[in-house]
């Protein structure tokens, strides 16, 4: 890892604790705002050194979403520039710890996945002297607060680190709102904090996101949601024609109703860009009949017609829909992921880079497109659930199926 220059911003979250800094004296740091604005690496570095420059022989915790995404975000990184300043770092993979050393100095930093309430009783019983949390807008305020209770060692300090969510999100409330209660540093970072993004990039990252999602991954703000959920696929000139090449793989995605529609999407892969080329859609309110799941599978072999499919990613919920797919043994089929916000974020990074393209003839899915709208609310972000099969059936398909082309580890796991 190569750096030549930090932002103001940046030395500021690399130095706040030193000595003799106007900030030493603060409990905790708060970086927040748009994305690739160097915030988590400054902080990780800097929370690496102080922990050396403050403790010797003591325990941290470093959190993330998942292991796996803190990994990722966190510690692939920094671990190598450690390695290059003198750090000696040993990774005890099975214990989630890792066990760092420079001089006569050694530290144990364990890692800790944060996604649901569940995961609070993982920390409990810890004595820590410091803890960071990659992405803490993700997590559990059980989970956080678990945490930070296990820091009673002297000296101990917090360090936070997100993307912006919505304006009643508790961490918004509890901890930004409330900085000088708690004693907290607050640094709000965009692109522009970030000397190692060219004029270029940083362009290319404001082309990809708009509404909402632009205003907090670009502009950093905290804001609610609002309007349409893809206002940029409002226009028939968003969609696409059939391609006429030749596909070199095919999936289905599949989001199962009995009284609500049924919609299954069939994907084209052609030259590393996926095609919603033809879809099955079948709502019984307004047909006035339901159909079985035996019907339902065999309207999709009918649009399917005798192309090889990889795989079909299915409702996790839809058990009974899975289990005669299973049955009839014609294709694979993987329990979609099923986080629907985070879902939705990954559509819509989809769409605007064109990894994923809807064809015109899936009038289903245009039709939601122009329909699929926020909940007027600041307290959480929720989608109106209307208008939202092929919606769904779309983010199944991304979650799952596009996500495991990008993460080999993910494909390995849903094979099994």
């Amino acid at each position: 890892m190569k750096i030549d220059n930090f932002s103001k911003k940046q030395t500021i979250a690399l130095t706040w604790w030193v000595k003799n800094s106007p900030y030493e004296n603060f409990d905790a740091i708060i970086c927040d705002g748009s994305i690739r604005s160097g915030k988590t690496l400054c902080m990780s570095i800097s929370f690496f050194l102080w922990a050396f420059y403050k403790f010797n022989g003591s325990a941290f915790a470093l959190c993330g979403k998942t292991i796996r995404s803190l990994k990722r975000n966190l510690i692939t990184p920094i671990l190598p520039f450690l390695s290059q300043i003198g750090f000696k770092c040993k990774q005890k993979i099975s214990e989630n710890m890792i066990e760092i050393s420079f001089e006569e100095r050694k530290n144990i930093f364990y890692l800790f996945g944060g996604k649901d309430e569940s995961s609070a009783a993982l920390i409990q019983g810890m004595t820590l002297s410091g803890v960071l949390f990659d992405e803490v807008a993700l997590m559990p305020r059980s989970f956080v607060d678990q945490a930070l209770a296990r820091c009673s060692v002297c000296g101990s300090k917090f360090w936070f680190n997100c993307n912006p969510e919505y304006p009643g999100h508790w961490f918004y409330r509890e901890w930004i709102l409330k900085k000088e209660i708690r004693g907290a540093l607050y640094l709000h970072f965009t692109m522009d904090d970030n000397p190692s993004l060219s004029t270029a990039l940083k362009e290319r990252y404001r082309r990809i996101y708009t509404g909402t999602f632009y205003h907090r991954f670009i502009e950093g703000k905290w804001v609610a949601v609002e309007g349409l959920i893809y206002p940029y696929m409002s226009q028939i000139t968003s969609f696409c024609e059939t391609p006429s090449s030749t596909p070199s793989r095919y999936v289905l995605s599949c989001d199962y109703g009995i009284v609500n529609p049924t919609s299954c999407g069939l994907w084209a892969e052609i030259d590393e860009v996926w095609y919603r080329i033809d879809e099955y859609y079948y709502d019984s309110r307004q047909e006035g009949e339901t159909r079985t799941d035996e019907e339902h599978y065999d309207h999709i072999l009918s649009m399917v017609e005798n192309k090889t499919i990889d795989c079909i990613t299915v409702d996790p919920s839809a058990a009974s829909f899975i289990t005669l797919i299973r049955r009839h043994g014609k294709y694979k089929v993987i329990p979609a992921r099923n986080n629907v916000i985070e879902g939705i974020k990954e559509v819509s990074g989809a769409l605007k880079r064109g990894d994923i393209k809807i064809c015109k003839n899936c009038v289903n899915s245009i039709r939601e497109f122009s329909l699929y709208r926020w909940q007027n609310t600041t307290n959480k972000d929720n989608p109106v659930k209307e208008n939202d099969h092929a919606m769904d059936d779309i983010r199944y398909f991304v979650s799952t199926v596009l996500a495991a082309d990008d993460d080999p580890f993910f494909a390995i796991a849903a094979e099994r």
